[in-house]
């Protein structure tokens, strides 16, 4: 590492948070920290819910998975383009009618109360601990360039975001949102061009080694539902989005913030579909990579070669192939996609926290100034729980995936219950419950018992569908039930009614 790099790196930190922290003076109202009066450009809208798509994880992460296999992963973004028309023919105009800054309001209105809180709990739960997660993730390459201590960074990170989400709100999350979507495209851009024309024969031998070693491939054809073919991973991402799109508050509130149903509809297909090539992007420069440690295999050392280690590929490359200040400004890329992510859970947790349950629960009115107390207090609190939950993570990291794992049963029954409402127009609500038990019965059982029952006759009892389908099948269950049980009981109305008219 060079000292420009690390110069353009702090310049880059320092930048982001003094433009967030500037918007302190307009930050006056609860409106204006979770909607910010409704002012945003619809440019700037579209590259804020662009920016709450990628994290630093798939930063780093889909190259490393190109790198390592192929294209099979891009089938997920190839989805996007359903989710975003579902959204933007359903969704946003079903938020904008219901004009709430929170996305579970609408939970309580079709289902009561029980469905808004559970939801919403499971949302902070969920926040919270992706908070933890970037911050640990992002302190990790830090440690590796600079030797720096762990701890240290993931408190400074999570300040500094915190600093900038508390005092300027949702202005200050989507401007700098804006900010660093394009600071990461730019730099993912420079970093493929640059690995293009440092292959021997040019850019044109990429595509021959990938095209040699089949790295184009999405993955079988086949109907096989145990494998990660081109369909199961397909419907996997149409579910997933509509999770996104349907019933996270980082997507919603934004859907609010435009000044306009029109705004509203163009930033959330144009910020969905963004992600689409810059997926395209981060999956050519895996691929790349792969070719040129191909065409250069003795820069790449032996260590990096072993199973498990190619998303450690590209850092690597960052670090000792990229030239000064180049490398500074991917380090900033990485930081950009890490950043966007934390600011935006802190921002819409508080939101949550004052709407759901603050200004919900309180039989007083409610002034402006407990108000602004409640989003100041809850963000000081998402922040600092993220962070002692990524200082936790450097020692019990087995207890990462199991996380995930119980994640996944909340996000099933998330989504489940918001299909049933928004497309059901008469809902039984006792049949709405069961269907949400049962949903996330099968979707534990999916998470769980591959883990579980590994060896000899136990490995019968394990789920033989692959883990993709957890949340489609969950989600499957929740909906068919709840409508099956509203079908009923219409029936049975419908029946009692032509009883009392015979017997008239």
């Amino acid at each position: 590492m060079q000292p420009i790099d690390l110069i353009v790196f702090l310049l880059y930190m320092g930048g982001v948070t003094l433009l967030g922290s500037s918007f302190y003076k307009t930050n006056t109202s609860s409106e204006a920290f979770t909607l910010g009066n409704h002012s945003f450009p619809a440019w700037v809208v579209t590259m804020s819910i662009f920016a709450t798509f990628v994290s630093s994880i798939s930063f780093l992460a889909l190259p490393g998975n190109a790198y390592l296999t192929n294209w099979n992963a891009f089938v997920f973004s190839l989805s996007l383009p359903i989710a975003s028309f579902v959204a933007v023919t359903f969704f946003v105009p079903l938020y904008r009618k219901i004009n709430s800054p929170s996305a579970y309001t609408y939970l309580e209105m079709r289902f009561g109360l029980w469905a808004r809180v559970y939801v919403s709990a499971c949302y902070l739960l969920t926040q919270v601990m992706r908070v933890g997660t970037i911050l640990y993730l992002l302190a990790l390459p830090l440690n590796a360039m600079f030797g720096w201590d762990i701890v240290t960074i993931i408190a400074v990170t999570g300040l500094t975001v915190m600093a900038y989400s508390l005092l300027g709100g949702i202005q200050a999350v989507m401007w700098t949102d804006a900010i660093q979507g394009i600071v990461l495209i730019s730099g993912a851009i420079l970093c493929l061009l640059y690995i293009w024309f440092s292959m021997p024969e040019g850019p044109g031998q990429v595509f021959a080694i990938a095209q040699e070693n089949n790295k184009f491939s999405l993955g079988s054809f086949g109907l096989s539902l145990s494998e990660p073919t081109f369909w199961v991973v397909l419907i996997y991402g149409i579910f997933i989005n509509l999770q996104n799109f349907g019933i996270d508050q980082n997507y919603v509130q934004r859907y609010m913030a435009s000044k306009s149903d029109r705004e509203a509809k163009r930033s959330a297909f144009q910020g969905g579909l963004l992600y689409l090539p810059v997926s395209l992007l981060f999956f050519l420069i895996g691929t790349s990579l792969f070719a040129y440690y191909t065409a250069f295999p003795a820069e790449l050392p032996t260590a990096l070669r072993e199973a498990g280690m190619s998303d450690r590929v590209f850092p690597y490359f960052i670090v000792y192939k990229l030239p000064a200040g180049l490398t500074g400004l991917l380090i900033a890329s990485i930081f950009a996609a890490g950043m966007s992510t934390v600011s935006t859970s802190i921002n819409s947790s508080s939101t949550v926290i004052l709407i759901d349950y603050y200004q919900r629960f309180r039989r007083k009115a409610v002034s402006e100034k407990d108000s602004m107390r409640v989003l100041y207090g809850a963000s000081l609190v998402i922040s600092i729980l993220g962070i002692l939950i990524g200082i936790a993570m450097i020692n019990v990291k087995s207890a990462l995936d199991a996380w995930w794992k119980l994640a996944s049963v909340f996000s099933g029954g998330m989504l489940g219950i918001f299909l049933l409402g928004a497309f059901v127009e008469k809902i039984n609500v006792r049949g709405a419950i069961i269907g949400v038990v049962l949903g996330l019965l099968l979707i534990l059982w999916m998470s769980i018992s591959p883990l579980v029952w590994t060896e000899g006759a136990a490995k019968a009892w394990a789920s033989p569908f692959h883990s993709y389908l957890t949340i489609v099948f969950g989600t499957v269950t929740i909906f068919l039930t709840g409508f099956l049980a509203t079908l009923l009981v219409t029936g049975k109305r419908a029946r009692r009614y032509e009883a009392v008219g015979e017997g008239r």
